[in-house]
Formats: structure tokens, sequence, C-alpha cells
């Protein structure tokens, strides 16, 4: 069994302008990286990242090397959703033979964390920005500080919401059997900072 924990974070608007900004950088990283996996039909985290690690560590010198490995790790996470998700109408054994549609991530895509990326301590977290830490005090409730020491976290993720504010979801894992599983079982709607193009 998993656990969702979402929490919003008050931001000045220094604070915004540079979540923002991680964002922008964050979905170019994606979309370096999603030709690759249209070209090779190759989204598994560890070849891809032997692929590709090196040379978007090059060419975006100003991004921390953990978070080329987050990105990695989101688009493999979204090729699965589309190439391989038994109701996506592009589903690689639909596709056959014919060119994959290439993804396209918005500027206003989800960023992802690690531990390497993001800590928590007594209730203060402290996030990797372009420019350096930035910090945020969070009002956990006593059975959310539980869940961090109890559950093993699986995937912590940064989303802008409508109203253009920030919000940090940390998802949990009970067992070291639900934290082997790979990433829970997707919607059957692609998400909106994600388009499909196909080939023409």
């Amino acid at each position: 069994m998993r656990t969702l924990l979402r929490l919003r974070l008050d931001t000045s608007p220094a604070q915004r302008t540079r979540l923002l900004e991680l964002q922008v950088a964050f979905a170019r990283l994606c979309n370096t990286l999603a030709p690759v996996v249209r070209d090779t039909r190759c989204w598994n985290r560890v070849a891809l990242h032997h692929m590709t690690y090196k040379g978007l560590r090059e060419q975006f010198p100003e991004i921390g090397s953990q978070m080329v490995c987050n990105a990695i790790y989101s688009v493999c996470r979204a090729s699965r959703l589309v190439y391989q998700h038994p109701k996506s109408p592009f589903n690689v054994a639909r596709v056959g033979e014919r060119p994959l549609p290439l993804l396209r991530f918005a500027d206003n895509c989800p960023v992802y964390f690690d531990r390497h990326t993001l800590s928590l301590k007594a209730g203060q977290v402290s996030m990797y920005t372009l420019d350096g830490r930035m910090r945020f005090q969070l009002a956990l409730r006593p059975e959310d500080e539980t869940a961090f020491h109890a559950q093993k976290l699986r995937e912590i993720v940064l989303s802008q919401q409508a109203d253009g504010g920030f919000e940090l979801a940390f998802a949990f894992a009970e067992t070291e059997a639900d934290a082997a599983d790979p990433a829970p079982p997707a919607p059957d709607e692609i998400p909106e900072y994600l388009m499909v193009e196909e080939s023409a």
C-alpha cells in the first residue's frame, strides 16, 4: 500500500520565480531526452542514463548532476505511460514498426526530486534550485512526521497548481515490495503537461 502526502509551499515572489526557472530548465532536459527515447525505443532508466548522462552534463552545465538523473527518471516514467500503458493509443504494440510519437514536456511539467536534491529536517525542507538551496517550513501533522520515519519514500514531486502556487507531493511505500514496484499504475489520460506529437 502507498501513501501520498501533498503540502503546499508558502512562496515569496522571488522564491516562486526560482521555482519557475527550475521547472523550465527541467522541461528543457526532458525535451532533450525525448527524441533519444523515441529514436532508440529505450526507456529503461539505467540504459538511458548510460546513453545520455555524460552528454546532458556537457550540454547543461548549469544544472546539477542529480537533477539530470531525475530528468532521466521523469522521461522514463512518462514514456512508460505513453508507450507501454495498455490503455494508451500510442502503446508500442499498436504502433508496431511505425515511428513512435515524440513526447514534449511543457514548461510547467512536474520536477522530480530525490534525497540528494531535497531533504527534510524538523519540518523544514531544503531543496535544490538553479542558484542554490531554498528552504521552506512545512506544516506537518504528527501522522505526516510518522510517515517519513515509518515508510520508504518513493517519489518527491514539485508541481505548479492552477492558481500559480506550488505543491510538493511525497509518495511513500509501506513495504519493501511496494518500494520495488514500478511507478503506480498510470492514469487513463495523459497529463496536460505532456504533449504527444505523432510523426507526419
